[in-house]
């Protein structure tokens, strides 16, 4: 079957954007079989097939990369089932999440934590939960992480381990299975060894059994989305405006000013930005309690924004200095309440 599709030609082969951005996703003749996501799957079965773990999650093409609550199988994206649609969320998202075969297996591996945690309730054991913590616990919009913490994992980037004890489980089980990462060696010393030595012996008392949970319900299914690839779009970058470049710009030129011809001999904002930025990260860090590393990071956006713009410096230094640094407090003091560097997420 998988030889048969791989050799059939495709509507989306040769297909323009615009007509592109007219389908429906629901519409979209893509599945997993007979592409490199195919591959991927039965990659993922052997490991947990050398592992001696009868169960094998399900895979189906979804909206983006999720296990379903309570659920025992896995959605991939739609857009990574075919080349086009992956160009596409490029362009429009900045990056395909799990584009690379690299990329894809280590989301595979962590979905598959989720799922093999529903389909046995390992989260139920006591000893799970005195480990990793209560599942029932809330997930919140954004969280905070320690970098340099020996307590988790590192497995997908952003530190996810962190977030929340089921993610903290999942990234645990994804090192643990990971066939190319000597987890004893390499956590040694850490207080997260003690998580991994968990996951072994969790993993060791069902080998060969079957799952209690047997539910796949295949929630957010790419068939069921009757939505063109448009809206899907325009309300997905809405949704993470803050995720692209552009995000300061409007803010940032009412602080400083467009090049112009007038502005020949000005000082350029990136000059100002880099002359005070030490003393700006710290008064903020003092005034907020946010640690100086993401306040950095929101600062470095903004003078990588400023640069791309070309803004200069047409007011004095000093209302300029407090009015930047007005706004970057406004950021951290948004985030910090409400996990939005914009204050509050809205709706269309």
């Amino acid at each position: 079957m998988a030889a048969k599709l791989k050799n059939k030609k495709n509507i989306l082969d040769d297909i323009q954007e615009e007509k592109l951005f007219s389908l429906k996703i629901c519409d979209l003749p893509v599945a997993i079989e007979g592409t490199w996501l195919w591959e991927c799957v039965q990659q993922l079965y052997k490991e947990l097939e050398d592992k001696r773990i009868a169960f094998k999650p399900v895979c189906y093409l979804a909206d983006e990369w999720l296990t379903p609550e309570g659920e025992t199988c896995i959605g991939i994206p739609f857009y990574l089932a075919h080349p086009a649609l992956t160009k596409l969320e490029k362009k429009m998202m900045l990056e395909a999440e799990g584009e690379t075969k690299a990329w894809c297996m280590k989301l595979l591996r962590h979905e598959a934590g989720h799922a093999i945690c529903y389909a046995y309730r390992l989260n139920k054991k006591r000893k799970w939960k005195e480990i990793f913590g209560s599942s029932s616990k809330e997930y919140a919009d954004t969280y905070k992480f320690r970098p340099y913490s020996k307590n988790y994992v590192r497995h997908l980037d952003g530190f996810y381990a962190q977030y929340h004890p089921d993610e903290d489980f999942v990234e645990t089980f994804a090192v643990w299975l990971t066939p190319e990462i000597n987890w004893q060696e390499r956590y040694q010393g850490w207080k997260a060894l003690k998580k991994l030595q968990y996951v072994d012996h969790i993993m060791q008392g069902i080998q060969g059994k079957e799952p209690s949970n047997k539910s796949a319900k295949k929630y957010w299914y790419f068939k069921k989305i009757k939505v063109a690839l448009k809206k899907f779009y325009d309300k997905k970058t809405f949704l993470r405006a803050e995720d692209f470049p552009h995000f300061h710009d409007g803010n940032l030129k009412k602080i400083f000013s467009e090049r112009d011809e007038e502005s020949k001999g000005l000082s350029s904002a990136v000059d100002i930005l880099r002359k005070y930025r030490q003393g700006i990260i710290k008064d903020i860090a003092v005034w907020t309690g946010e640690k100086k590393y993401v306040i950095h990071g929101v600062f470095k956006d903004i003078y990588k924004r400023c640069k791309a713009l070309r803004l200069v410096a047409k007011e004095p230094e000093a209302h300029l200095v407090m009015r930047i640094s007005v706004y970057i407090t406004t950021l951290v003091m948004n985030y910090l309440y409400t996990g939005w560097y914009r204050g509050y997420k809205k709706k269309k």
